[in-house]
């Protein structure tokens, strides 16, 4: 499998290369570049099937150099090198994008490439929903506030698993809490707010965190395993639909 590593820092780079040679022998690494520019020169002269790439880098950020591949045919793999953290991440790893913290973990380097090895690679045309996710993921900001019969809690948006409908009120289970939070908005209200930063409506009574889906298991209408374990039933009439969103950056389902 052909390579480019993009990353500014050369220190990054080459110990990513060495670690890659040493633990990933079906990877061959054909540059190591240190900006955008000397990226895109790259991919068109040696067509890569996976690009590992630095999300910040000065004059052109790895999210700015996805957008100019938007024209490009070519269809490769991403692998984001990143310092962001990684609950704000999750939701790259059910999509055909995967993330490495630095510093590089060698066995999350050869999950991500054998990932990368067994999913279909991204082609240009799929950059700008991957982008849009990226942006939804990482904004500075990512908390709301939501009312409680006490008062209201602000939450971290990717700490929420899902929420469920309970008439006017919403329960909103959130990440490491036992007991729901009850919310005194409807289901429909909290959609308004969360529905464009990576969540889904998929039954009348839920809606979902994508960052925190782990499997679909297919039925009448189907469910989702949530992080938590949680099994959220997916309406029929709306089984197509997340089928395809889903299925369409490579999330995993199941018989």
């Amino acid at each position: 499998m052909r390579a480019i590593i993009v990353d500014d820092e050369k220190h990054c780079g080459e110990v990513l290369a060495l670690l890659i040679a040493r633990y990933c022998p079906q990877v061959n690494v054909q540059a190591i570049c240190s900006n955008g520019i000397a990226a895109l020169e790259a991919i068109g002269k040696y067509q890569p099937e996976l690009l590992f790439l630095d999300v910040e880098m000065p004059g052109m950020s790895g999210m700015e150099l996805l957008e100019c591949c938007q024209a490009l045919p070519l269809p490769f793999s991403v692998i984001f090198t990143t310092a962001y953290d990684q609950y704000a991440l999750q939701a790259i790893r059910h999509r055909a994008l995967d993330y490495l913290l630095k510093p590089v973990d060698k066995d999350e380097l050869i999950a991500a490439v054998n990932k990368a090895i067994n999913q279909p690679p991204v082609a240009g045309n799929k950059v700008p929903s991957l982008l849009q996710l990226l942006q939804s993921q990482v904004e500075v900001g990512g908390r709301i506030s939501l009312p409680t019969a006490n008062g209201w809690r602000m939450l971290q948006t990717g700490d929420i698993v899902y929420c469920m409908s309970a008439g006017a009120m919403t329960h909103v289970y959130v990440h490491a809490e036992q007991q729901p939070l009850i919310i005194s908005r409807s289901l429909k209200d909290i959609e308004a707010s969360l529905g464009n930063r990576g969540f889904l409506r998929v039954h009348n009574s839920y809606l979902i965190n994508e960052a925190r889906m782990e499997k679909y298991i297919k039925g009448d209408g189907g469910e989702i395993i949530m992080s938590n374990g949680e099994r959220i039933p997916l309406a029929r009439n709306r089984k197509a639909a997340f089928l395809k969103h889903t299925a369409e950056f490579g999330f995993r389902h199941t018989e």
